[in-house]
């Protein structure tokens, strides 16, 4: 079993990330650091509690440690961590800017250790299905995706609506819908954004509305904090006809509602929540993939005992980064700006 050590205790850790290292096989849970240790005390009253993540990184006898600390530490932690020897997963965004990224990813690489980005929405059941209608030619050649992540969230509330390094929406959700775009149709040409901050009070971008310029296609990437009821998902668009799908991926809400991670039904989309293929025929219900966050870490096993490669890249986290910054950038200049290559 790999020992694995988590730098953090707030729900990041205990909803997204204790869960999986707990229930799986091949991870042994051995330390966590917080600075609330009796709440750690008190849910995982097996696990050695540490105060100082120094202090843990030396003792813990951990291989991997997973880094849910706020994003302005994630640098920081993650080359002191690499620095001594041991295989990091890094929650999203990994890192706040691009230099810091290259460099963890060259002292990974150096020292032969696995530096991993906590993407873990390319597990989402609705993107899967996403994956499967493309790889399928189900659309034909798309023209238009649009990808939203609306929330009812009128009051700032919470350690994301906290101001700070790479805090707000773009970044906390953005991240995600940036790096799932990337991984459907890789690199745009140019980037236009409009990144706000419209609720009373709040002084982090809540509202978000992204697109990506390809040659043949467009992508809107779109999040409102003034958004209840039924909301889209995926809008997936081409020559043959338009996929529509409603609603959020389960795994969220089952995994704070305390469904267990090997449970069949953690990752399951409802039959009522299938998406709908439109076209010149009757509509036709499509059955959504089954995803599941285990993945990521069966993959990180894997590839920590060298028998895969890594789930995600610190150069996908990278290319992402380059779009979240470049749309801060024509949001508040107001035109559209080129994505260049970079060489990390």
């Amino acid at each position: 079993m790999i020992k694995t050590a988590v730098i953090g205790y707030g729900p990041t850790a205990s909803i997204y990330h204790l869960p999986f290292i707990d229930s799986l096989p091949e991870f042994e849970l051995v330390a966590i650091s917080t600075s609330r240790p009796e709440r750690v005390e008190r849910d995982w009253p097996e696990v050695k509690v540490y105060t100082d993540v120094d202090e843990m990184l030396k003792e813990s006898g951990a291989r991997l440690v997973v880094i849910t600390a706020p994003n302005e530490v994630h640098y920081e932690l993650g080359r002191k961590a690499l620095s001594m020897g041991l295989h990091v997963v890094m929650e999203n965004p990994a890192v706040t800017q691009l230099h810091q990224g290259s460099e963890l990813m060259r002292l990974a690489e150096a020292s032969r250790l696995c530096l991993i980005p906590f993407h873990n929405r390319r597990w989402d059941s609705d993107f899967l299905t996403i994956k499967r209608l493309l790889a399928d030619g189900k659309v034909g050649p798309v023209h238009a995706f649009e990808s939203h992540f609306d929330r009812f969230r009128p009051t700032p509330k919470g350690q994301q609506d906290k101001p700070g390094v790479a805090a707000g929406s773009w970044f906390d959700l953005g991240g995600h819908l940036v790096d799932q775009a990337l991984e459907l149709f890789g690199k745009p040409l140019a980037v236009t954004g409009r990144c706000l901050s419209q609720r009373p009070g709040s002084d982090v971008t809540d509202y978000f509305h992204v697109q990506l310029h390809y040659a043949s296609k467009e992508v809107v990437l779109h999040s409102s904090s003034y958004h209840p009821g039924p909301t889209l998902r995926f809008k997936l668009q081409g020559e043959r006809g338009c996929y529509i799908k409603l609603g959020f991926d389960p795994q969220e809400e089952r995994l704070r509602d305390g469904i267990v991670p090997d449970s069949p039904y953690l990752a399951k989309e409802a039959e009522s929540d299938y998406g709908i293929f439109y076209s010149e025929d009757d509509p036709e219900v499509i059955v959504s993939e089954v995803g599941g966050y285990r993945h990521f870490y069966e993959e990180t096993a894997r590839a920590i005992r060298g028998e895969g490669p890594l789930p995600v890249t610190i150069r996908d986290a990278l290319n992402g980064l380059n779009i979240i910054m470049l749309a801060e950038k024509s949001s508040r200049e107001g035109k559209t700006l080129p994505v260049p290559d970079v060489n990390y």
